[in-house]
C-alpha cells in the first residue's frame, strides 16, 4: 500500500495539507476520485497536455513568447506531463515547479524515447526480433529501463509493435518484422523488460505500445501515409500484437499518423475505445502521436484545432502531444456541450492511475538519485547485456565452403569498407541519448583477436556529418580508394566486406525507394570478387536488402544489422567462432524491391499454381519466392529434423512433437518452428502461420525432442465482426528450420 506524501515529507502543496480525505489506506481509485473532485475542468485538461522540454530549467525562467506561456502552464498545473527532459537536475526542477507552485502540486511523468537502450544501445529492435531469444529482449529492455529510470525519465515511448510487411518503410527497423505472433511475443517481452515486476520500483519505467493501429501497413512503404487494410489484415495481422500488449499490462498505448480505412487513428473510437479500452479492458492511457491530433485538420478530417480537440477527445485520445488542441480548445469544447465532461474525467483518471503506480504520488522525485545517475550509465553490466544481445542477434545467411569461423591464428586477413571502422553508424537509428561514436567498430572489435590483419577503407561511402534530422548524403561518383581495395584483397587469403546501410537510413521518415547497397559499395563488392572469391561479407542494415548478386555469388553473408554500443566485439566473436550464430530472420528478404510487400504468411491465390501458359499469378521477370524467408538462419552447427508426431488422442489438445538431432561437432542453438495452416475456412486463411518456437540448444552429436501444444487459441481466427472462431475440419501443421523447410502432417478437429 502507497502512502500519501504529507507536507512533512518533502511537498507543501495545497493537494495534501487541504485534502483530509486522501488517505494512504485509500484504493488508487478511491484517492483518485477523491482528487478528480476537487479539479477544476482546466486543470483536468492540463493533465491531459503533454509539451516538448522548451527551456533550461537550471537558469531563469522564460520571458515573453511561447515559452513563458508553457511556463505559466506549469505553474498552474495545466501540464501533466513533458517530452525530451531528462537528467536528475533538469526533471527535479521541473517537476518541483509544478509540485511547489501548482494548486494541487499533481507530479508530472517525463516520456522519452527509450528505443533500443539510454545511453547504452542494445541492437536495433528489428535486430532483437532476430535473436527469437525471448528472455534475452526482457533483459534487453529492462538495460534500458534500467538506465532511463537514473536520468529522470518514468515513461518510455516503446516498444514499436507494428507489423510491417515493406522493407522500403524506414520504422522496420524499430519492432519484430512481419509476423503476429512473433510480434506479439516481442511486445510482452519488452513490455515486461520496461515495467518489471514493480512499476513503483525506481529502475522500472512505464511502457507504451505504439503505434495504434496499422501504421506498418502505410502505402508504399512511405512514412506518414495513409492505410487501407481489411478487416481480415486489421483484426488477425495488426491488432494482435496490441492485445497481447494489453494483456502484459502495459499502461500507455500510442496511436499513430496514419489514416485507417478514411478514418485517422487518432480520430477512431472504433479503435482506441470499441477495441481498445471496451473490448480489450485497457486501463491505461492513450497518447497521441507528436501533434497526430492537430494532424487531424490537414487530413481533412478537422475543420480547425478547435474541431480536432473535439475529435480526439471524443475518439479516446487521452493525452495530446505538442498539438496545443486540447490546452487551447477542450475546456471550451466542453462547456458548449461538444464534449461530455465524463470523457475527460476518463482521460484524467486513466492518467492519474499511471502516476500512482510510478509511485510519483508517493514521491514525486523517485527518479531524481544523482548518485544512481552517475553509476547506471554505460555500467559494465549494461555493456555486457548489450554484447550478449548483439551476439544472439545476428542471422548467418550463408556460408558456402566453411570461410566461418575464422581460425584464430589466420592469416592475409583483409578487412574493407567504409563501415569497418565506423563507431556510429553501427548505433543505428532512434538513439536520441546515446553519444556519438561510442560504437565499437569492427575493426576495434578484430583487434581483441589479432593485429595480423590490414584495414582498406575503399570509396567513401556516407558523410561524416549524417544526423538524426537530416538524410544521409551518399557518395555515388567518387571512387578513390577503389584501385587500393582491390590490390590489398588480391594479396589477401580472406576478405572481410562490412557493407551496408548508414545507421540514420532507416527509421523515422526514413523511407527508400530503392533498397539495395547504396552508394559504391555493390561496384566495390563486384571488383574485389574479381580478384578473391574468398569473401565474408558482414552486412550492416535496419532493414531487409535486395542483394541478390551478392547471394549468389559472395559465398559468406553474416547478416549484423545495426548491434548497438558493443557491435564490433559481437562481430568479431561471431567471425572467430566464440559465438554460434543462431539469429533467424523475422523479415522476409526480398529478391526485387519490386515484390515488396512480401511475407510468408500470405493468402493463396485462385490461380496460385504455375500453369504452362502466362495465366497464372506471377511476374515475367522475377521469381515469386523471397531470396531469404522468414526465419532463415544458419549456424556453425548441422541440424536435422525427423521423426514428426501428431498426438490427437486429447479432444481439446494436438500434441506435437520432432526429434532435433546436431549433426555436426559444434555445439549450437537451433529455433525449432511451429507452423499452422487451415486450408478451407469461412473466412480465407494464410497458406501458413507462426503459432509456436522454442529455442534450444544442443552439443554436437546430441538430440532432443522438442513438444508443442495445440489448442483453440492456436487454430482460431477473429472474423469479420472481431469473433473469435474456431471451425471444425482439416488443419496442416509444419516443424521445421525456417518458414520453407520442415517435416509436415495433419489432423482433424471436430
Amino acid at each position: 500500500m502507497y502512502t500519501i506524501i504529507t507536507p512533512k515529507k518533502i511537498l507543501v502543496s495545497l493537494l495534501f495539507v487541504c485534502s483530509p480525505l486522501l488517505k494512504a489506506q485509500d484504493s488508487f481509485e478511491q484517492q483518485i476520485n477523491t482528487l478528480l473532485a476537487k479539479m477544476t475542468l482546466e486543470e483536468k485538461v492540463g493533465q491531459m497536455n503533454q509539451y516538448n522540454g522548451f527551456y533550461d530549467a537550471t537558469g531563469p525562467a522564460p520571458q515573453g513568447g511561447n515559452a513563458a506561456q508553457k511556463y505559466e502552464h506549469l505553474k498552474k498545473g495545466w501540464v501533466g506531463s513533458m517530452l525530451n527532459v531528462r537528467g536528475v537536475e533538469e526533471v527535479r526542477k521541473i517537476q518541483e515547479l509544478v509540485v511547489k507552485e501548482s494548486r494541487l502540486g499533481i507530479p508530472m511523468i517525463f516520456g522519452f524515447d527509450v528505443i533500443h537502450g539510454y545511453k547504452t544501445q542494445s541492437p536495433i529492435p528489428l535486430a532483437e526480433a532476430a535473436s527469437w531469444d525471448l528472455e534475452a529482449i526482457q533483459k534487453s529492455a529492462s538495460i534500458a529501463a534500467n538506465e532511463a529510470s537514473a536520468v529522470g525519465l518514468n515513461w518510455a515511448f516503446a516498444p514499436m509493435i507494428d507489423i510491417s510487411r515493406d522493407a522500403r518503410w524506414g520504422r522496420v527497423m524499430e519492432g519484430a518484422g512481419e509476423d503476429p505472433y512473433l510480434g506479439a511475443k516481442v511486445a510482452e517481452a519488452r513490455i515486461n523488460g520496461f515495467q518489471g515486476d514493480d512499476l513503483s520500483a525506481p529502475n522500472t519505467i512505464a511502457a507504451c505500445a505504439k503505434h495504434f493501429v496499422a501504421y506498418g501497413f502505410s502505402e508504399a512503404g512511405r512514412e506518414y501515409n495513409t492505410t487501407d487494410i481489411g478487416t481480415n489484415t486489421l483484426f488477425n495481422i495488426a491488432l494482435p500484437p496490441f492485445e497481447a500488449a494489453v494483456a502484459a499490462d502495459v499502461k500507455t498505448v500510442m496511436n499513430g499518423f496514419n489514416v485507417l480505412n478514411g478514418i485517422p487513428v487518432t480520430g477512431s473510437s472504433y479503435l482506441q475505445r470499441d477495441i481498445l479500452k471496451d473490448k480489450w479492458g485497457f486501463e491505461g492511457y492513450v497518447i497521441s502521436d507528436w501533434s497526430s491530433i492537430g494532424e487531424l485538420v490537414p487530413h481533412g478530417h478537422a475543420e480547425n484545432l478547435k474541431q480536432a480537440a473535439e475529435f480526439g477527445a471524443k475518439a479516446g485520445s487521452d493525452m495530446d502531444m505538442e498539438s496545443k488542441a486540447y490546452i487551447t480548445h477542450l475546456a471550451e469544447n466542453v462547456r458548449e456541450g461538444k464534449v461530455d465532461e465524463g470523457l475527460v474525467d476518463d482521460a484524467v483518471r486513466r492518467i492519474l492511475r499511471v502516476k500512482f503506480e510510478l509511485g510519483l504520488f508517493e514521491d514525486p522525485y523517485l527518479y531524481c538519485n544523482e548518485e544512481r545517475e552517475k553509476e547506471r550509465l554505460f555500467h559494465e553490466d549494461h555493456m555486457q547485456g548489450a554484447l550478449e544481445m548483439a551476439k544472439k542477434s545476428m542471422v548467418l545467411l550463408k556460408n558456402d565452403g566453411n570461410l566461418l569461423p575464422l581460425k584464430k591464428d589466420q592469416k592475409g586477413i583483409v578487412v574493407i569498407g567504409d563501415l569497418a571502422d565506423d563507431k556510429n553508424s553501427p548505433l543505428g537509428s532512434w538513439r536520441l541519448a546515446s553519444d556519438d561514436n561510442t560504437a565499437v567498430s569492427v575493426v576495434e572489435g578484430l583487434q581483441t583477436y589479432t593485429n595480423a590483419f590490414k584495414f582498406v577503407q575503399g570509396p567513401k561511402v556516407f558523410d561524416d556529418d549524417a544526423s538524426f534530422l537530416q538524410h544521409v548524403i551518399i557518395n555515388t561518383t567518387d571512387s578513390s580508394g577503389m584501385e587500393e581495395a582491390v590490390a590489398a584483397a588480391k594479396m589477401a587469403e580472406v576478405v572481410i566486406m562490412v557493407v551496408g546501410e548508414h545507421g540514420f537510413m532507416s527509421g523515422e521518415a526514413r523511407s527508400r525507394t530503392k533498397i539495395d547497397l547504396p552508394g559504391l559499395q555493390h561496384d566495390l563488392l563486384k571488383a574485389v570478387y574479381a580478384v578473391n572469391k574468398n569473401i565474408i561479407m558482414v552486412l550492416m542494415n535496419g532493414r531487409p536488402l535486395t542483394i541478390n548478386w551478392e547471394a549468389e555469388y559472395i559465398p559468406t553473408i553474416l547478416e549484423a544489422w545495426q548491434l548497438g554500443s558493443q557491435s564490433g566485439n559481437a562481430v568479431a566473436q561471431v567471425l572467430f567462432g566464440d559465438y554460434n550464430p543462431s539469429g533467424k530472420l523475422p523479415m522476409t528478404f526480398p529478391r526485387s524491391v519490386g515484390q515488396v510487400p512480401i511475407y510468408y504468411n500470405h493468402f493463396s491465390t485462385g490461380r496460385a499454381e504455375k500453369e504452362p501458359n502466362v495465366f497464372w499469378s506471377h511476374y515475367a521477370d522475377e521469381e515469386n519466392s523471397p531470396l531469404y524467408p522468414f526465419g532463415f538462419g544458419l549456424s556453425y552447427s548441422k541440424f536435422r529434423y525427423s521423426d514428426f508426431n501428431l498426438d490427437s488422442s486429447d479432444a481439446t489438445q494436438i500434441k506435437v512433437s520432432v526429434k532435433v538431432t546436431n549433426s555436426s561437432t559444434v555445439e549450437g542453438e537451433e529455433v525449432v518452428q511451429l507452423y499452422v495452416n487451415d486450408p478451407y475456412a469461412s473466412i480465407v486463411r494464410p497458406v501458413k502461420e507462426l503459432k509456436g518456437f522454442k529455442k534450444i540448444s544442443l552439443e554436437g552429436g546430441a538430440s532432443q525432442t522438442v513438444s508443442f501444444t495445440l489448442t483453440d487459441r492456436e487454430l482460431g481466427f477473429y472474423n469479420s465482426k472481431h469473433e473469435w472462431v474456431v471451425e471444425p475440419g482439416k488443419f496442416n501443421v509444419m516443424v521445421g528450420t525456417n518458414s520453407q523447410e520442415g517435416l509436415s502432417g495433419s489432423f482433424e478437429r471436430q
